[in-house]
């Protein structure tokens, strides 16, 4: 299966094996632009005419190099080391074969060890942006640690003290103490990166010397569906990201910093040419506003959204799938008090359209907190302007998927069918067997044709239909209505709010074979 490695070294006790750790990566947003603006200044790029030169081209024969370069920004570039301290469970150092034996007599015999406690020691890269001791990592690279050390190329160490961490961009801002100026390297303007631009990925792993690799720009804006980075439009490229090089810096031909190396895609463990890195705007948003406040601020509108389909786009009658489609309002929101309503299309935000809902996403958590924002939405067709005073998000976990029945319990019966779909009322005896609240309104899915288009977009028995058209319904009849009325309007598609395990989202199904 493939999986998104995060390439960090971690090495547990005394062992001297190096352990690969793997994680798996969902809206990418920017920090607060509040933040000090004195501070932001400094991470500017300066003008082009001030850059070092490019690397050499074919020059009397010589072949194209990267030497300058790299050695301009290599003693910028800095091994990181962060300890801490992991809890082994009771019996751990005991033989597998010797804790089923004790398990078979209920435990009966089994030596008592106390719980013991081993540090484990992780390794990646980062950079100096600042010659006072200002340093940019990862935040899975110091996740957790009790003790972090640096270590600059010139074999010079320091003890580092964590500034702070936004794990939703996986940015750590880290700072060191020195007697003497420290070598730095600078941001460069990600946004003027072009798809097959070259790029440089320079690491420090293990505190040994520099490692560099170098290609091209793969594509820009990916959003790789990371849960843990819902705010980050990465930069895809194909040099290859060493072990312990998460946290190095990405370079374009200038020596500007343009991203900071993440993550890879593979397959099989290693690379295969799919490499992540974080860009340098966002990095250095989030570096202004963690130096300042010690944590990053994200503007919150209080909705659930989700994209706008091709499917759903026909069933609302729009040219283009695009915007994001307001699935749940949060009840005293921002959004709710504003008169945001369920089933509105956000098009536009400051008057600057918005291409889908993970732009959205984006977008709005770069607003400031407390100050009011233009919301530009479809309504029935018409376009409106909603002014919003944007809130403070807070991170929190989502509920957990809904895992639906096979069928319907015993007793329950459909009374009426639309595109497929079996559909029952809710009555008392429905809300008992299904357990379902007296909060929740509509028409019970009871069984679904594997073969409709219904389950090709994922009705499941056990969803409520809580309206068709952006209509209430209250019985099957009102489904088959509403299938009705949309075929009579020449519709491709009918939109369904659809309530799953107490979560809406809307779902368009096509109606050219229901």
């Amino acid at each position: 299966m493939a999986y998104v490695k995060r390439n960090k070294a971690v090495l547990a006790g005394s062992a001297a094996a190096a352990v690969i750790l793997v994680s798996f990566g969902a809206y990418a947003l920017l920090p607060d632009r509040s933040a000090d603006v004195g501070t932001a200044a400094r991470y500017e790029a300066p003008e082009r005419g001030s850059a070092a030169a490019p690397p050499r081209m074919m020059e009397n024969g010589t072949p194209f190099s990267f030497a300058d370069l790299v050695e301009r920004v290599s003693p910028a570039v800095v091994s990181v080391t962060a300890e801490e301290k992991v809890a082994q469970a009771e019996g751990g150092d005991m033989p597998d074969g010797f804790r089923e034996f004790f398990r078979q007599f209920g435990g009966r015999g089994m030596p008592q060890m106390k719980p013991q406690v081993r540090k484990a020691t992780s390794m990646g890269s980062g950079f100096i942006i600042d010659k006072n001791g200002l340093i940019v990592t990862n935040n899975h690279v110091v996740d957790g640690a009790t003790k972090i050390k640096v270590k600059l190329p010139d074999g010079r160490t320091f003890d580092a003290k964590l500034v702070g961490t936004d794990p939703a961009t996986d940015v750590a801002l880290l700072r060191v103490k020195s007697d003497k100026p420290l070598p730095t390297v600078e941001f460069g303007n990600d946004r003027a990166l072009r798809v097959g631009d070259w790029v440089v990925a320079v690491g420090n792993p293990f505190g040994l010397s520099n490692t560099v690799t170098a290609g091209i720009v793969s594509s820009i804006g990916r959003d790789i569906g990371n849960a843990e980075q819902p705010y980050t439009d990465f930069i895809q490229i194909d040099a290859p990201i060493n072990r312990g090089n998460s946290g190095g810096p990405t370079f374009d031909l200038r020596g500007q910093v343009i991203g900071m190396n993440s993550m890879i895609f593979s397959p099989t463990g290693g690379s295969i040419g799919i490499g992540f890195a974080i860009p340098s705007s966002t990095i250095k948003d989030v570096v202004a506003a963690l130096e300042t406040h010690g944590r990053v601020s994200r503007g919150w509108l209080g909705v659930q959204i989700q994209p706008v389909t091709p499917e759903i786009a026909s069933s609302l009658g729009l040219s283009d799938p695009k915007g994001a489609l307001v699935a749940t309002i949060v009840p005293d929101s921002p959004a709710a008090r504003s008169g945001v309503r369920q089933g509105d299309v956000i098009v536009a935000i400051n008057g600057k359209d918005v291409a889908d809902a993970h732009d959205v996403t984006r977008r709005v958590a770069s607003l400031a907190a407390g100050k009011a924002a233009a919301f530009t939405i479809l309504r029935d067709g018409q376009r409106q302007t909603v002014n919003i005073t944007i809130g403070v998000r807070k991170e929190t976990q989502l509920a957990a998927n809904f895992d639906p029945q096979s069928g319907a319990p015993a007793g329950v019966t459909a009374t009426g069918k639309a595109m497929g779909l079996g559909l029952s009322a809710l009555t008392p005896e429905v809300r008992r067997a299904y357990n379902l609240d007296e909060s929740v309104q509509g028409v019970l899915v009871t069984q679904v044709d594997p073969d409709s288009n219904a389950a090709e977009q994922g009705l499941q028995p056990g969803d409520v239909v809580v309206s068709i058209r952006n209509k209430a319904v209250h019985s099957p009849q009102d489904v088959e209505k509403g299938v009705a009325a949309a075929k009579s309007a020449g519709q491709k598609s009918v939109l369904l709010l659809v309530s799953t395990d107490g979560t809406p989202h809307f779902v368009a199904v096509p109606i050219d074979r229901t």
